[in-house]
């Protein structure tokens, strides 16, 4: 029988364990570490001491930056009493592969690889020899098995020599930036070609659909769809092919015109714009009222006589305006990928960006072709108008939720002050609470008929909402709103600046600077290094990571180890200087986005977008600790 120890790595972890001693017992460690040191040197200079790996290339280490979900990424340190201070190791340029052991993609180091790591000597120390010990932990690994993870110590020995130190051993060398979970990798997307660019475009296309900034506009195309279902005339696979192309369209004309005009941030920019966001809260507002039965939506008397004479195309223009509203609505959450696109167009290139836009925009579409097309078949089914209309009225009441979202971006950004935490919060409770009253039949509007008994489903869907308006409820009396939801809610307030923790406060003790200047300051007196948050006013995947990754236990205890420092891209003090800041230095638009910094201002590790995989930023706060 075959022995795959690797196999099931993740589930049975204790076992591999005890398979690895036995291998280890039986054979000998097919790497070898040695270690040298830049010598001759002077007290007080910056010296690399250099550790190799050797091994047959069969086997492999894994990175130091990057590995996650199974694989142990290697580390490498140097220490001794003449050492100073040590530095964030330095690698070659690892391999991307698909580990088959573990079942996703990592980088690894095969044969034998030299890694570095920049040391600063003591600066009183006399000339002689002095000896250093280099210490590499690694995991080493083939197709079919691992040994368990191995630390080695070698001895270094550097010798001083009389003199000042030279200017040109003076600064270390950071480690190169790396990127880990949640990695765009664009540039390495075009180097291997188009077919690799549109995979990674679709990709990203479909994971914007998983961001909070979508789910506002299911209930308005369900809504719209459903009330031009009950046209006659109309065709439901044409009306929804329309719409498809129009939100591809718009999402890459808009795209490309903002980058024109407004520079590589123009995305943002509209997004965040309080007229904007004003403008698409009193849309969705003026819709929930006409699904309510307050009135039927009804172009001027002009318009409706041109409408009469060219009616499927007036009904085209309706559609492309809701496409237009997907569009504006969605920007915020799809700035991670667009925002690298958008840099590149507004510095000049346009095929790579066209083409990265229109692909995009084509996965993200794709799923809302079919929410606008089944709607217009429900609506045609025969004996629909009772339960249809009770459909069109709980889109009313998601609509109106939806729209408290857009008028509290517009409040946070003109400071009005109305539509606050506690004031949505206690609005969402009872919108929530009417829809399941209504849905026990207990509420009737004007389109509505008596109800004499309601079906088993109502039942369970009204008890969903009231339950759910009951929750929402809780949170007014000091339970924390965590998840999804909280990412929608406007944030709290402290001192007029977002509290990143959230309603109970988990890290009230870290301390946020606002300036990247005052950061720069206390790490050089602190030696700690500067974790920077690229955020935004009405940035929702910002919530979604403060509320559900910043509160994990693990992430604030390494945040402790850091100077800590937000920085608003959308609004507030300075907030243009902090846009072309993020643009100039690290390429992207995107928000939320994640740096670190060294005490020097050395770029150390950057983390782009949303994750809800824990374990990837934890990784990448390490790397800035590892420093």
């Amino acid at each position: 029988m075959k022995f795959e120890p690797r196999k099931s790595f993740l589930q049975i972890s204790g076992i591999l364990l005890l398979v690895g001693s036995f291998l280890q017992a039986q054979f000998t460690d097919p790497v070898s570490v040695t270690a040298k040191a830049e010598s001759p040197a002077r007290a007080g200079e910056v010296i690399d001491v250099s550790i190799t790996t050797a091994m047959d290339s069969e086997w492999h280490v894994y990175a130091l930056y990057g590995v996650s979900g199974g694989p142990i990424a290697s580390r490498f340190d140097v220490s001794g009493d003449a050492v100073e201070e040590t530095g964030a190791a330095r690698e070659p340029d690892p391999e991307v592969i698909f580990d088959e052991g573990f079942e996703i993609e990592t980088r690894i180091h095969p044969g034998n690889t030299t890694f570095t790591v920049p040391v600063r000597l003591k600066s009183d120390l006399s000339p002689g020899d002095y000896s250093l010990t280099a210490t590499a932990f690694y995991q080493v690994c083939n197709n079919s098995m691992c040994f368990p993870p191995k630390e080695v110590s070698v001895p270094v020995t550097v010798t001083i020599e009389e003199g000042a130190p030279r200017s040109d051993h003076l600064d270390m060398v950071a480690a190169a930036p790396q990127e880990t979970g949640g990695s765009l990798e664009l540039d390495a997307a075009i180097q291997k070609g188009m077919l690799s660019f549109i995979l990674l475009s679709l990709t990203m296309g479909f994971l914007a659909l998983l961001t909070p900034c979508v789910f506002p506009m299911i209930p308005i195309t369900v809504s719209f769809f459903t009330h031009q279902g009950e046209l006659e005339g109309r065709n439901p696979i044409k009306q929804a092919l329309v719409y498809t192309v129009g939100i591809i369209g718009t999402f890459s004309i808009l795209g490309l015109l903002l980058a024109i005009f407004l520079g590589a941030s123009g995305a943002n920019q509209l997004a965040a714009n309080p007229w904007v966001n004003l403008f698409i809260g009193g849309l969705f507002i003026y819709f929930a009222l006409s699904l309510f039965g307050m009135y039927e939506i009804q172009l001027p008397g002009g318009m409706r006589q041109f409408a009469l004479k060219n009616e499927s195309r007036a009904g085209y223009v309706g559609i492309l305006f809701m496409a237009l509203t997907f569009t504006l609505t969605s920007f915020t959450c799809t700035v991670q990928f667009m925002g690298l696109l958008l840099v590149a167009a507004a510095q000049g290139q346009w095929f790579w960006p066209i083409l990265g836009m229109v692909v995009f925009s084509t996965a993200f579409a794709l799923p809302f072709f079919f929410l606008a097309l089944f709607p217009q078949y429900l609506a045609k089914m025969p004996k629909s108008g009772g339960w249809l209309n009770a459909v069109k009225v709980i889109m009313g009441f998601l609509e109106l939720a939806a729209a408290l979202k857009f008028l509290s971006n517009t409040d946070l950004v003109l400071g009005w002050g109305i539509f606050t935490h506690v004031s949505v919060l206690a609005i969402w409770t009872m919108i929530m609470v009417f829809a399941g009253i209504y849905l026990l039949g207990k509420l009737r509007l004007p389109h509505d008929s008596p109800l004499e008994s309601i079906g088993v489903g109502r039942m369970l869907l009204a008890l969903l909402f009231l339950t759910f308006g009951l929750y929402l409820g809780t949170g007014l009396f000091g339970r924390p709103i965590h998840g999804l939801i909280y990412s929608y809610l406007p944030p709290e307030l402290e001192n007029g600046q977002i509290a990143v923790s959230g309603s109970d406060r988990p890290n009230a003790d870290l301390v946020w600077v606002e300036d990247l200047d005052t950061g720069l300051a206390q790490a050089k007196a602190t030696g700690k290094p500067v974790f920077v948050d690229f955020t935004g006013y009405t940035c929702t995947n910002c919530r979604w990571m403060e509320s559900n990754i910043f509160t994990d236990p693990a992430v604030m205890d390494r945040f402790r180890e850091f100077i800590l420092v937000r920085l608003y891209t959308d609004g507030g003090n300075n907030y243009r200087e902090k846009q072309r800041y993020e643009i100039e230095r690290f390429g992207t638009a995107a928000l939320p986005f994640y740096v670190i910094l060294s005490p020097d201002d050395e770029e150390i590790a950057r983390f782009p977008g949303l994750t809800r995989d824990v374990d990837q930023f934890l990784d990448f706060l390490d790397m800035g600790l590892a420093y």
